[in-house]
């Protein structure tokens, strides 16, 4: 991954967070790694617990962020939800999503947001 790959995740990440923040949500955690799996962002609204996955693609890219959540994938972020859930011990409702940023050329970001994506 070249430094541009990273910039442009960090920049997708941050949109996403702001994105989540302007409606309401309390982000919780960013980034949160136990062992083998790492949550995004996990975000607080009313009584439910959104464990986000976040997807950043340049306009124009070969793949979609959809195409990228697998089976593997999605089995990470349940035991990684599980963990954070047991660690933690919280009793509020879990579930998954997704965050699609898509940046163009001039570098702003258009955000696609799936709901129970498992």
């Amino acid at each position: 991954m070249d430094i541009s790959t990273l910039e442009i995740g960090r920049d997708g990440e941050e949109a996403a967070v702001a994105w989540l923040r302007e409606r309401g949500y309390y982000i919780v955690e960013r980034n949160w790694r136990i062992g083998h799996y790492e949550i995004d962002i996990i975000a607080q609204r009313l009584d439910t617990l959104h464990f986000v996955e976040v997807k950043t693609r340049k306009i124009g890219g070969w793949q979609s962020a959809y195409d990228s959540i697998n089976d593997q994938k999605i089995r990470t972020l349940r035991r990684g939800a599980m963990a954070y859930r047991t660690i933690h011990r919280t009793q509020l409702e879990l579930q998954f999503d997704l965050i699609a940023v898509t940046i163009d050329d001039h570098g702003h970001a258009s955000i696609e947001y799936t709901e129970n994506i498992l």
